[in-house]
């Protein structure tokens, strides 16, 4: 007892400042570190009672999230690991060749940011590619991420994945049935082939053992020399040499330019909430659709403005007066392929974080860059390759600081009226799993999959309130609670 008053003692002036000081922790936090006796923050088990809730479409990234949640991680900490995870257990949707899209709302401020961070067309493209390659968002987009809300250190948060890229991990149901699909042409890609088929030539089942030495070698050398290598160091020049092996070279210079756009949310009254909308066609078409739903017009009218305004905000229309509700001028939205990817995050503290993640196509290009392990993906609208439609949202009320609720969907053209259909339900009073759940009346064949938080009595001041949800037609987890 005397050694542990003096500890007390000795650190209390440091304890007071944390108190006062922490932009992420609470009085709570700073009070479990100074009389707490459990084990260490960034540790699973510091977090005692209400973590939070994750819903992931791949359940090993889910666990992910859970244990940086268990920590003492804040929401972004987790989306960060559970980004990098899905590149690993999710390769099919979210390599970390790949990009997307994120919101965050951090309660304790009131604020929100969007972070954009899509895999786009290099400006200049090798006439010696035969299968053009994106320029790589993820891993800078998810750092920036980090860098404004994380709480543990980023290599802690990315150690995950690493892990599970290098000593390997259980192919779920969601990859399975996602090289099932393209197994044939995939596996014409010979270093493809010896990673996702099995000895017989068959693709991996669920169930069968997934191990990415190189991809886990990679992860390690972004954990111990830092995401900047990766664009403009030598893993750089390592990784343009790579792309232009595997037919989509991707010049030096414009990796090095590769950066993502933080900014503020777009915003849009939703009765007594604001709806927080990421700059991105999809968002803005699902947040559309969502204030005509809730205007009762039809799930047809709905659809088709949401159609309309994700197509007029490609077309270079003002976001804002799409969401107040002017008549989009943009033509139609060409067919959009379902190689997305969604999940959301929410901490005891009231952040949460919504996030959309693509390859523009499954497996990309098809072909991995030699000595990395990454599958690259497909530059968008080059060739046959339309950009993918990344939708999520968030739903707070910024009167008193707090978070109601946050959805991503994933799918082509169908993911923005899912999401707002799952989201006018949660607020409507259903669960998350209600609101989710496989709907009627010829909804069912929608392509848009949606993973859902709702807290109808607002984080953090009603966690019991809080439930999630990831779409029962995929093969997803949510998990959290205690």
């Amino acid at each position: 007892m005397g050694a542990t008053i003096g500890r007390m003692l000795r650190n209390g002036l440091a304890a007071g400042a944390a108190v006062m000081l922490a932009g992420c922790g609470t009085i709570g936090a700073a009070y479990d570190n100074l009389f707490g006796t459990g084990p260490a923050r960034g540790t699973p088990g510091f977090v005692q009672g209400f973590l939070g809730g994750v819903a992931v479409e791949e359940p090993r990234a889910a666990l992910v999230g859970r244990e940086i949640l268990a920590a003492g991680g804040s929401a972004a900490d987790a989306a960060v690991a559970i980004g990098f995870a899905l590149g690993v257990t999710l390769p099919s949707r979210a390599s970390l060749a790949g990009g997307g899209v994120c919101l965050a709302y951090r309660a304790e401020r009131g604020q929100a940011l969007a972070a954009t961070f899509l895999p786009r067309a290099p400006a200049r493209l090798d006439p010696g590619s035969d299968r053009p390659a994106a320029l790589p968002g993820t891993p800078r987009g998810l750092y920036a991420l980090h860098a404004r809300l994380g709480r543990l250190p980023f290599e802690r948060v990315i150690a995950p994945a690493e892990q599970l890229a290098r000593f390997g991990t259980e192919t779920s149901r969601a990859l399975a049935r996602d090289l099932a699909v393209v197994a044939g042409p995939l596996f014409a890609d010979p270093q493809a082939r010896v990673l996702f088929a099995r000895a017989d030539g068959a693709p991996l089942a669920e169930g069968d053992r997934l191990v990415q030495p190189e991809l886990g070698n990679l992860i390690g050398l972004i954990r111990s020399q830092g995401v900047g290598d990766f664009y403009q160091g030598g893993l750089a020049r390592r990784l343009a040499d790579a792309t232009a092996a595997a037919g989509g070279a991707l010049p030096a210079e414009e990796l090095r330019a590769t950066l993502p756009s933080l900014t503020a949310t777009l915003r849009a009254s939703l009765g007594n909430d604001t709806l927080h909308v990421a700059p991105v066609g999809g968002s803005i078409g699902a947040a559309v659709a969502l204030r005509r739903l809730a205007a009762r017009a039809s799930e047809a009218e709905a659809e088709a403005a949401a159609l309309a305004a994700a197509a007029a905000s490609r077309a270079g229309a003002d976001p804002a007066s799409l969401l107040d509700g002017a008549a989009p001028a943009g033509g139609t939205l060409p067919p959009v392929l379902g190689a997305t990817t969604g999940f959301v995050v929410a901490d005891r503290e009231g952040m949460a974080v919504a996030c959309a993640l693509t390859m523009n196509n499954l497996f990309g290009t098809g072909r991995i860059a030699p000595g990395t392990g990454l599958v690259l993906a497909a530059a968008p609208g080059v060739g046959r390759v339309p950009p993918a439609l990344p939708t999520v949202l968030l739903v707070a009320n910024d009167n008193i600081r707090a978070f109601r609720a946050a959805a991503a969907a994933s799918g082509g053209s169908g993911a923005p009226i899912a999401l707002a259909l799952a989201v006018q339900r949660a607020i409507g009073g259903a669960t998350a799993a209600q609101a989710v759940a496989a709907p009627r009346a010829g909804e069912a064949e929608r392509s848009g999959r949606v993973t859902l938080l709702s807290c109808p009595g607002y984080l953090p001041r009603a966690p019991a309130t809080c439930t999630w949800a990831a779409d029962p037609r995929g093969h997803g987890l949510a998990i959290g609670a205690d």
